[in-house]
């Protein structure tokens, strides 16, 4: 079998006597599209943290196409192949765009102090190859005309694709995803969906999703993983996910006694998110 993308085993922290995350396990393979879902609160962004080495786990391993990132800086991460996106948005709001994509393609130079200082033909080589490699990534993410405009002046949804056009140029193995549809109307909705399934082919990435958009996540994810309060409650297909009781409940909360559990599509409409399927 081929060596996952990436693989997660027993991973866990706390936070002073609180276990925010216990005993999580996950083997992404090579350009798989697997969901991390969960209530609010579930601990999902403090898994992405533990893998980009913002948080270092208490226990258990975090493998990078078989090479352990355990202690690792958050730039030997990136180095590794490891990429990210954000719920809260993330940019260089004055650089322009090109700038914000340039910027993280600089992971993958190998030009040092002096050679950039002279200006050698080395880095020269290397800065026309990183206009030209951003130039590719944002006429593949649709925003290439906005090249020269600042970050800040993007409306939500092109702010939203040149954070993974930015997290592309550091050329990972395995892109993180939270939540690149939140705020969006249907339409970009739409289209981040097409965009997010083309890229694991195109760029011969994994990727890992966190969704509250249950239309998208069962959509397009092979494999869901729900947690919640930091504990694994369910894990396989869409279709095994949907129906489970114990995330319809960790959704929905607890049923009243001899009541059955609510379908997915019978709860009342306040107690739906946006498109959710689950609640």
């Amino acid at each position: 079998m081929a060596t996952p993308a990436m693989k997660l085993d027993q991973l866990s922290i706390s936070f002073g006597g609180l276990k925010a995350v216990s005993d999580f396990s996950l083997a992404l393979p090579p350009k798989g599209l697997y969901g991390l879902i969960g209530p609010n609160g579930a601990g999902k962004t403090t898994v992405f943290n533990l893998l980009t080495g913002v948080y270092q786990p208490t226990a258990g391993s975090i493998e990078l196409g078989g090479v352990r990132m355990n202690g690792k800086k958050p730039s030997e991460i990136a180095h590794a192949g490891m990429a990210r996106t954000f719920q809260n948005i993330r940019l260089f709001g004055e650089l322009s765009v090109i700038d914000n994509v340039r910027t993280a393609a600089g992971v993958r130079t190998k030009s040092g102090l002096l050679r950039t200082l002279f200006r050698t033909p080395m880095h020269v080589a290397e800065e026309t190859a990183i206009t030209e490699r951003s130039l590719e990534l944002l006429e593949v993410l649709g925003i290439v005309h906005r090249c020269e405009e600042q970050a800040k002046s993007l409306p939500y949804g092109d702010q939203r694709r040149l954070e993974i056009a930015r997290a592309l140029a550091t050329e990972p193995k395995v892109l993180l995803l939270d939540e690149p549809v939140a705020g969006m109307n249907t339409l970009e909705k739409k289209e981040m969906r097409k965009l997010i399934q083309s890229l694991r082919e195109e760029f011969d990435v994994a990727i890992l999703l966190i969704e509250h958009d249950m239309g998208l996540v069962m959509d397009i994810c092979e494999h869901i993983t729900v947690i919640d309060h930091g504990v694994t409650i369910a894990t396989g297909a869409p279709k095994d996910i949907q129906g489970n009781p114990a995330v319809i409940e960790a959704y929905l909360g607890v049923p009243e006694e001899n009541d059955p559990i609510p379908a997915p599509d019978s709860a009342p409409e306040s107690e739906k998110p946006e498109t959710q399927e689950l609640a």
